[in-house]
């Protein structure tokens, strides 16, 4: 299964999220509206001539497990490590959180701009509909979210964990987190995450839930000319 998540993008994007991307039989994308990610079967030398078609100019997409030469007609405008995290704990316990409940349609407006002022990492208006996403509220207010974006056998990938700043330290995420990786296990799914290498405080945070490195890989993000 280890190939699975040395390119778990590919995988996802080829296999269960076909129907949310778009590219060609050896590069995709996640359509827009959803999280701006590339991935290439080939990691070594991704056809991003291929993908360019399915491009606007000057938008910015993230490609992980790819530090090669970027090729003509496009541009790289950032580039950082992240920790590739599996979940090797026990089943969490069946612990409610006050004000969680299931993110729809309906809050994706409010999950957006969560996202965008705490930035979690790439993210789009219908990037919810990827999977199952939670929620902490107060007053009627999105504070908190958790929710599932990347698949690909058995894995399936935490993904969007943020906290408005004024709610932060409270530990909403983190439950927002257990009661997702409770539902993926009981699915007998195995959970991921990525963090970047240097957020140390998420890092620690994670692997003190039950989180353990799998690998260290390069993250970039690249834009069409």
């Amino acid at each position: 299964m280890n190939e699975l998540l040395d390119n778990i993008t590919w995988h996802t994007l080829s296999g269960p999220h076909a129907d949310f991307s778009i590219g060609t039989a050896t590069i995709r994308r996640y359509a827009p509206g959803f999280s701006p990610i590339l991935a290439s079967a080939d990691t070594e030398a991704p056809d991003l001539a291929a993908l360019a078609p399915f491009c606007q100019s000057g938008e910015h997409l993230y490609c992980a497990d790819w530090s090669g030469v970027v090729s003509a007609g496009w541009q790289l405008e950032a580039e950082s490590r992240m920790f590739r995290m599996v979940w090797a704990g026990e089943l969490p316990e069946d612990a409610h959180a006050a004000g969680m409940a299931p993110l729809t349609a309906e809050h994706g407006e409010q999950a957006l701009a969560l996202a965008k002022l705490t930035q979690p990492g790439p993210f789009g208006p219908r990037t919810i509909e990827l999977g199952d996403y939670l929620g902490c509220f107060a007053d009627g207010r999105l504070v908190a979210m958790a929710g599932e974006r990347m698949q690909a056998g058995r894995y399936r990938e935490i993904s969007g964990v943020c906290t408005h700043p004024d709610y932060q330290a409270r530990g909403m995420a983190r439950r927002l987190m257990l009661a997702l990786i409770r539902r993926q296990m009981q699915r007998g799914e195995t959970p991921f995450l990525h963090v970047m290498c240097d957020n140390t405080t998420a890092h620690g945070l994670y692997q003190r839930m039950g989180f353990e490195d799998y690998s260290e890989v390069p993250v970039r993000v690249i834009s069409r000319l």
